[in-house]
């Protein structure tokens, strides 16, 4: 009898913790407030990309279109879903990548004609007030626009996969009516980027970003009887599933970070001081490149050493 008194005592503190949980979100939920990007939350990749180098000169670039590619839609076991699977907002997320580092200028192509739309009513609001002065015998106002900047890069590219269950496990037990379960699912997400030369339309340097997408769900229970005539039910359980457009936003960032070096150790922008060459952001970069190079080229010789066996 004791040990079920304290059984059901055990599952009686799990539940409150659980409710108050619950209600603290809630209340957050119902009184919560506007915060800089996503609530407050910054990736280590753009850490890393606000502290590389500062560049000789900012690059103006254009972006006409970056976005999501693969076409998916949002899994749904139950009912129909016209949701896509990643944001249609990655144009808009590039553009802020490649400002917040400092080494480009991104000009306005996304929203090119509304632009061009607005620069040609400023045109006719000035030619109208020019002839209403002539009228009346004044002196025309002179607005002139200065003509748009033009970008020396292109980026192009997009979100191109977003493989969905890539692995996925669950793990659970139960004991007399106690018992627990655990699921794990693992997505992904790929980007491209390039970046071409608007002279000549040649590809200068393209990279590619891999960003895993994890979801976790927790659930625990208790269906026991702890007498003849009382039976004991109760569940309590959470789940945490990792946003995915922080994920885009973290995988685009990284694109622009390695694009940025990249460009560097191939000569296409210049640091401001040579030196930063050798900074610790550089030095892990490379290490991480020469890693996977590396692997590459093993995997590579195992499958040219697989073939010449077959082949015996």
């Amino acid at each position: 009898m004791k040990r079920t008194k304290m059984l059901f005592t055990l599952v009686i503190v799990l539940l409150a913790l659980g409710m108050s949980g619950c209600a603290t979100e809630m209340s957050v939920i119902g009184t919560g407030r506007a915060t800089p990007g996503f609530g407050g939350y910054a990736t280590s990749t753009h850490k890393a990309l606000m502290g590389l180098p500062k560049p000789k000169q900012r690059i103006p670039v254009a972006v006409y279109k970056f976005r999501d590619q693969t076409g998916q839609y949002k899994y749904s076991s139950n009912v129909s879903s016209f949701s896509t699977a990643v944001t249609q907002g990655s144009t808009t997320m590039l553009i802020k990548a490649l400002e917040d580092s400092g080494w480009f200028v991104p000009i306005e192509r996304e929203g090119l004609n509304n632009l061009l739309t607005e620069r040609k009513i400023i045109r006719q609001t000035s030619e109208s007030y020019a002839a209403t002065a002539k009228a009346r015998g004044e002196v025309p106002p002179q607005i002139e626009l200065p003509p748009l900047m033009y970008a020396g890069i292109m980026l192009e590219g997009g979100i191109i996969s977003y493989d969905t269950n890539l692995v996925t496990s669950a793990m659970g037990g139960k004991l007399t009516g106690i018992g627990a379960s655990l699921q794990y699912r693992q997505d992904q997400l790929s980007i491209f980027l390039r970046a071409v030369s608007t002279k000549n339309g040649v590809i200068l340097k393209t990279v590619n970003t891999t960003k895993t997408v994890l979801s976790r769900e927790l659930d625990a229970g208790v269906f026991k009887f702890i007498s003849i005539k009382d039976l004991l039910e109760a569940e309590i359980g959470f789940s945490t599933n990792e946003p995915a457009a922080i994920c885009t936003v973290e995988a685009i960032e990284k694109s622009v970070f390695d694009l940025i070096v990249e460009g560097i150790l191939a000569g296409l922008w210049e640091l401001k001081d040579p030196a930063d060459i050798g900074t610790p952001l550089i030095k892990k970069y490379l290490e991480e490149r020469e890693g996977i190079e590396v692997e590459l080229r093993n995997d590579a010789l195992q499958g040219v050493k697989a073939t010449k066996i077959s082949r015996k």
